[in-house]
This record gives C-alpha cells, sequence and structure tokens, in this order.
C-alpha cells in the first residue's frame, strides 16, 4: 500500500503534523484526507465516530480553546480546506513534562498539513484570511456536559497570536484565565 501520509512530531508530545500528499495532473488532484490503516500505524488508531465541517468568517477571528473532560475526552484531526488557520494546541493533561506549554502550525488548503490532537490538549485557532473552512475527525462525539474550555488570552498560557484578534464570541470571551493551581485533566 502507498503512504498518503507522513506523521511529523511536535515538541508536545502525542501532539503531530500529518503531512499529506496529493497526486495530481491535468484534471485537477487527490489528497487523502483519513486513512485508518495508516493512522492506526502511526499509533492513531481510534475510531473516528462525528465530523464536523466549519466556515469561519472574518479574518483575525479566534476560536477556542476547547476540550472535552473525561470520560468523553477526544482525539480530533484538524484540516484546514479553504483559507489559512494559525491552528493551537495546549498540553492540560495532568503531571505532563509540557503541561500548558503550546504548540501552532499554520494550515492551509494548499499546504496539505493537518494537526493531529490527542485527548488532554485544548484546541482553538486564529483565522488568516476571510471565509475558511475547515473539517474536524472525532474519536468522540460532542457532549456538553463533558465541554471545558480555556480562554485564549490567558497569561499563564501565553499563545503568541500572528494577529490582533478580532473577533471572539461572547461564549469564548467569557471562558475563565486559568488559577496558578490549575493541575490539569486526566485522559
Amino acid at each position: 500500500m502507498e503512504k498518503r501520509f507522513t506523521i511529523k512530531a511536535t515538541p508536545l508530545q502525542g501532539l503531530t503534523v500529518i503531512q499529506r500528499t496529493s497526486v495530481s495532473d491535468e484534471r485537477g488532484f487527490l489528497s487523502r484526507l483519513y486513512c485508518a490503516d495508516e493512522f492506526s500505524q502511526a499509533g492513531l488508531g481510534k475510531p473516528v465516530v462525528q465530523i464536523n465541517h466549519t466556515l469561519t468568517r472574518k479574518k483575525g477571528t479566534a476560536r477556542g480553546l476547547h476540550f472535552q473532560h473525561p470520560p468523553n475526552a477526544e482525539w480530533k484531526i484538524i484540516t484546514c480546506l479553504r483559507g489559512a488557520i494559525f491552528d493551537v494546541a495546549v498540553d492540560i493533561r495532568k503531571e505532563s513534562p509540557s503541561f500548558l506549554r503550546w504548540h501552532g502550525e499554520i494550515l492551509t488548503a494548499d499546504n496539505l498539513k493537518s494537526l493531529s490532537i490527542p485527548e488532554g490538549f485544548a484546541h482553538g485557532f486564529q483565522a488568516l484570511a476571510d471565509d475558511c473552512e475547515l473539517l474536524y475527525f472525532h474519536t468522540a462525539s460532542f457532549e456538553p456536559r463533558a465541554e471545558g474550555a480555556l480562554n485564549v488570552n490567558d497569561p499563564l498560557i501565553g499563545i503568541e497570536w500572528p494577529l490582533p484578534i478580532t473577533e471572539l464570541s461572547d461564549r469564548d470571551k467569557s471562558h475563565p484565565f486559568l488559577q496558578p493551581d490549575f493541575q490539569g485533566i486526566s485522559p
């Protein structure tokens, strides 16, 4: 079987970048977004149970930082289908060596990168262009009672957003800042 992905580690254990390849000719291209066999061989073997498609209209908009508490914790893969985003994952795993560290990747429709975010990470992004469309693959269904969130401007995390944040939902604005005694979650 010909591999269509390269899985690259990031500085945060378990967080990976999926670099897709494409097959092109004069008609266009084919790029595989998901392959259970290849992902399983790379240690990403939980079944996908939900796929979401989002649109963010305005450049500078930030969304997040969202996660689900156990037992509804999820692994997810984020792919940009149109536009460009700065995609961020924050390690909130209790006792992790990279606890509260973040990693960001620019995902575009053209660079064929996806971010693979394991359980125990909060996720958010900033639109770097207007009309950004994303595809999310989730290993757990959304459970409102299990939802958690961090504030995108939390000084304990210190994310360096590439643009000033111009749009943020009322819900995301209301996420509290972490207290110094925050211990994290056990995925």
